[in-house]
């Protein structure tokens, strides 16, 4: 499917040296992520309030964080340049790779934090079917999204595609750990 959404949006998907080719990439990247991103989090919030799973919650957030950082890093990269910048804002690319580092680690430590807290304090935790089928779709949705930028970072040379794809696959690990734990939860007293 990657393949054809390159297809259908990019002129001259192979001249990856023209600024313009790779900003219709980044674009491409974006607007995929972003639409796959607000899907995912309106669906895991939805979920993780009805169900009062903080785990969910924070997978939710960590969505929403992901297509507003890659919205604005990809914007920032494909500025022509200018007086400050001779040689363009190309190095954004960088910058983002980084800021999505940091956001990696921060999301780790808040689910961290909020684990420990919820063992502190248990509270239960409503388990249903649609839970864990939205939870598997939303694996599916972060495995493709790992596989499409890593495609597209990989024929352009961009590590920030290449950190995006990363951390989708990094969000796979998160959300499958939230799917064993709900699961788990229906065979243990354990909170």
């Amino acid at each position: 499917m990657g393949k054809l959404l390159v297809r259908w949006f990019i002129k001259n998907p192979d001249d990856v040296d023209n600024e313009d080719v790779r900003y219709a990439y980044g674009r491409l990247s974006s607007f995929t992520g972003i639409v796959c991103n607000l899907l995912l989090f309106a669906l895991k919030l939805i979920l993780g309030i009805v169900s009062g799973a903080i785990s969910i919650i924070s997978d939710a957030f960590n969505n929403l964080s992901d297509c507003l950082i890659t919205l604005f890093g990809y914007k920032l990269a494909a500025k022509p340049a200018d007086r400050e910048h001779p040689f363009g804002h190309g190095r954004m690319e960088y910058i983002v790779s980084f800021i999505v580092a940091v956001i990696i680690f921060v999301v780790g430590f808040e689910l961290l934090r909020s684990s420990i807290e919820s063992l502190l304090h248990p509270e239960a935790v409503l388990f249903s079917v649609y839970t864990v089928v939205i939870l598997v779709v939303s694996i599916l949705v972060k495995l493709w999204m790992a596989g499409f930028n890593r495609m597209l970072g990989t024929k352009l040379n961009n590590i920030a595609m290449i950190a995006a794809a990363e951390d989708s696959r990094n969000d796979v690990v998160t959300t499958a750990a939230v799917l064993a734990g709900m699961i788990l939860s229906q065979f243990s007293s354990f909170p």
